[in-house]
């Protein structure tokens, strides 16, 4: 089995490598071709740069919970009001309890408060 697709393989190799057998030559002005346009990958938000850098995956998913809710749910929860993304921020720091559910939310000391605020933006824009 191995030595067949060895084979195939060596003889697919051979004729991608041979071209075609066309032996018709084309002439290309490279003076008037502009290049394909480059193709680039979004921007990541800054918000959820950090919660990927952080730990935060371990216990919460953008839409399905884990051990704690979604980002989505929370989305859900909270209006973007500056309060309510002072007061998740504050969370995700100092940690918190019984809002959903027994299991708590253990605190993330290194994370500074402006990185809290810039992931709880990302996540109230999750909002659908």
């Amino acid at each position: 089995m191995k030595r067949t697709l060895l084979v195939l393989s060596a003889v697919t190799l051979f004729l991608a490598a041979c071209g075609g057998g066309s032996t018709e030559t084309t002439e290309t002005n490279t003076a008037n071709t502009t290049p394909p346009p480059a193709v680039s990958k979004p921007a990541m938000d800054p918000g959820e740069v950090a919660i990927a850098k952080s730990d935060c995956i371990g216990c919460h998913n953008k839409e399905n919970k884990i051990i704690g809710p979604s980002y989505q749910e929370i989305a859900a929860k909270y209006p973007a009001t500056d309060e309510n993304i002072a007061l998740l921020a504050s969370k995700i720091v100092k940690g918190g309890k019984g809002v959903w559910g027994t299991v708590p939310m253990t605190p993330h000391a290194k994370i500074t408060e402006d990185e809290a605020k810039v992931m709880v933006k990302y996540i109230l824009s999750l909002k659908k």
